[in-house]
């Protein structure tokens, strides 16, 4: 098989077992899961074999879907060393977030729902990572905001997550809605959406990406990864996903619906002119900072890390922002790593103190489930950039670049850096709050006191997670990963996309000599954040003690500063009352004069001609004579 026809299997394996759970074993839900998952892993094998494979140039093949008139749509596969990176951390992560799910979902009345969902969602996030245009990368992430909304309300039965799915749907059909208008936009100014295409017009035409025109179709692309990404003014949505089961929030914060958002910026990277960057770059930074502290004020174990999601976002968008799309995509492999492992391990932590997820109802865990607690442990050191962990190699990174980028071009981008900085001070205050809580101390309620680790299909993804969120950062070192002879864990080629950018800022730190002063700026505050909480919440009591101390500093963060109290004003008080006007408008004049109005003219003159059909040859005799007359009158131009 050629690479193209193991590509299309790929994209089509996924969809082939949703239909069948949903055609043979929707109530049959170990079959499901089984099928599922083997799926799941025969693409992770299928893609680490493509990319094992494949040669290094760029793949594009591309067929005809649709054609109107002049315009043309076609779907085909762009395949170069961004989409290998991205394809190996969507297909390993996802494929062990199934595999968790069995046991997770094991005495769910609606696992083979569930699976289906997995399957379906598996289908959209690939079709987004192959896609070689807009258009089809945006029929792919609708299929998404569709199987986020299907995965989120799995519980139907609880209003909550009715209105967490409905609110996904709304709020990134909003994003979504500037998306499709910059495609638009970037078919008429440009003439094309396919990819490789948009990159060759770039590269010869550089004056076409500076324009207010490339402004305007760059601000507009930026709403897609706004909405799907979770950042602002859209971030409100992420949260209440929690909603869903614990292995959604996993797929959708470590790998694939809201890293598909940094995917899109990466890929279209060339499209975006400096004022984009600059406004993503500062957004960027203050979701880093202000999502880091909204964390410190939940008590819910997934809603914690759902803001730790939000503000390493915030850290991708931040490096893009400063030009340096590999860094984001770097961190974005990372952060899949630990992220997925914390969700799984939450996840763990949740099923065995029965669906308990108040951390001031747990404690005491890390003897009862050492390989939960201890995969949490290195994932926990991972975020928050304890060197030689994962995470530590991309963090740190991006907020380096954000200092050269200060010392170089100008004082304003320590604004940046100070940002960023803050935010891994709030990661380690963070993450060290949730582990001493919830794996320290003692049990605080009798689910924490009686139980105990989960089983194997639980505990072997957090462990081959857990060892990655230690030593996937390690590929940059350029060890060719033990001579070649590590290749097949992951290629050197999908490490191509971040390598560049990674050597060029780690080179003109050392060259300007803060290479040892920003790293022991970096060690001293995840240390000293980690220190901190140990004393401060390492001994709590069944109540946070900053709501205990400051009360109104708690319900700030815990409300995440009142967004969505803004917003649920702004629905009700405003919103409503312009649709109450335009219902009124609509009524009148629509209705009432324009489609009734006119229904009744046409009637109103029918009955009248009616009234000239007598049937009588006098009558049109007379009406014939009357024309002449009033022919005669307009011929001699008395009328």
């Amino acid at each position: 098989m050629s690479i193209t026809e193991i590509l299309a299997v790929i994209l089509l394996m996924p969809l082939a077992s949703a239909v069948l759970i949903a055609v043979f074993l929707r109530k049959y839900g170990k079959a499901a899961a089984a099928l599922s998952t083997v799926v799941g892993f025969a693409i992770m094998g299928l893609s680490l074999y493509a990319i094992l494979t494949w040669d290094g140039v760029t793949l594009h093949p591309s067929w005809e879907w649709l054609r109107f008139g002049g315009y043309a749509y076609s779907m085909g596969f762009y395949f170069n060393s961004q989409t290998a990176l991205m394809l190996l951390v969507v297909s390993f992560v996802a494929a062990w977030i199934q595999f968790f799910s069995i046991g997770y979902m094991n005495d769910d009345d609606g696992q083979g729902r569930f699976f289906g969902g997995l399957s379906i969602f598996m289908f959209s996030i690939l079709g987004i990572v192959l896609a070689d245009n807009l258009v089809m990368l945006f029929v792919f992430w609708e299929l998404v905001g569709f199987s986020s909304y299907m995965l989120i309300a799995h519980y139907f039965t609880t209003d909550f997550a009715n209105m967490a799915s409905k609110k996904a749907f709304i709020v990134n059909r909003i994003g979504d809605f500037g998306f499709l208008l910059g495609i638009a936009w970037c078919w008429q100014h440009y003439g094309t959406v396919d990819l490789a295409q948009l990159g060759a017009i770039a590269a010869k035409n550089p004056g076409l990406i500076t324009g207010s025109a490339a402004v305007g179709i760059g601000l507009l692309l930026m709403c897609g990864f706004v909405g799907k990404s979770a950042q602002f003014p859209l971030q409100v949505w992420l949260t209440d996903a929690m909603a869903g089961p614990t292995p959604v929030s996993a797929l959708i914060h470590a790998a694939t619906m809201v890293a598909a958002g940094i995917y899109f910026m990466a890929r279209v990277f060339f499209l975006l002119p400096p004022y984009t960057q600059h406004w993503m770059m500062w957004s960027g930074a203050a979701m880093t900072a202000f999502a880091g502290l909204c964390a410190l004020g939940q008590t819910d174990i997934k809603k914690s890390l759902a803001y730790s999601t939000l503000s390493h976002l915030g850290y991708m968008a931040t490096a893009l922002g400063l030009g340096y799309p590999g860094l984001a995509l770097f961190h974005m492999a990372m952060h899949a790593c630990f992220k997925a492992t914390l969700f799984l391990g939450s996840g763990s932590v949740i099923h065995a103190c029965h669906h308990e997820q108040d951390i001031y109802k747990m404690g005491g865990l890390f003897k009862k489930m050492p390989v939960t607690g201890l995969t949490f442990a290195m994932a926990s050191l991972s975020i928050a950039a304890v060197p030689f962990f994962s995470g530590s190699y991309s963090k740190d990174t991006i907020i380096s670049a954000a200092f050269m980028k200060g010392m170089n071009e100008g004082s304003v981008y320590y604004g940046v850096y100070a940002l960023v900085l803050f935010g891994a001070l709030c990661t380690a205050l963070y993450m060290g709050r949730l582990f001493f809580v919830v794996f320290l101390g003692k049990p605080r309620s009798e689910h924490a006191e009686h139980a105990h680790e989960s089983n194997a299909f639980m505990t072997a993804p957090l462990v081959v997670l857990g060892f990655l969120s230690l030593t996937a950062g390690w590929v940059v070192y350029g060890w060719n990963w033990a001579g070649g002879k590590m290749d097949w864990v992951m290629p050197a080629v999908t490490v191509q996309p971040f390598m560049a950018a990674f050597t060029e800022v780690t080179e003109s730190v050392e060259k300007a000599g803060v290479g040892h002063v920003l790293d022991i700026v970096s060690v001293v505050l995840a240390l000293a954040g980690m220190i901190f909480t140990y004393f401060f919440y390492g001994k709590a009591g069944e109540k946070d003690p900053v709501a205990a101390r400051m009360p109104g500093v708690f319900h700030v963060l815990e409300r995440h500063g009142w967004f969505d109290d803004v917003y649920d004003w702004y629905v009700a008080k405003v919103q409503e009352r312009v649709c109450d006007v335009l219902a009124i408008f609509d009524r009148i004049f629509i209705k009432f004069v324009c489609v009734r109005g006119s229904g009744g003219a046409a009637g109103l003159a029918g009955a009248l001609l009616r009234r000239t059909q007598v049937g009588n040859i006098h009558a049109y005799v007379y009406w014939f004579l009357a024309g002449v007359l009033l022919y005669w009158a307009f011929a001699t131009g008395k009328i």
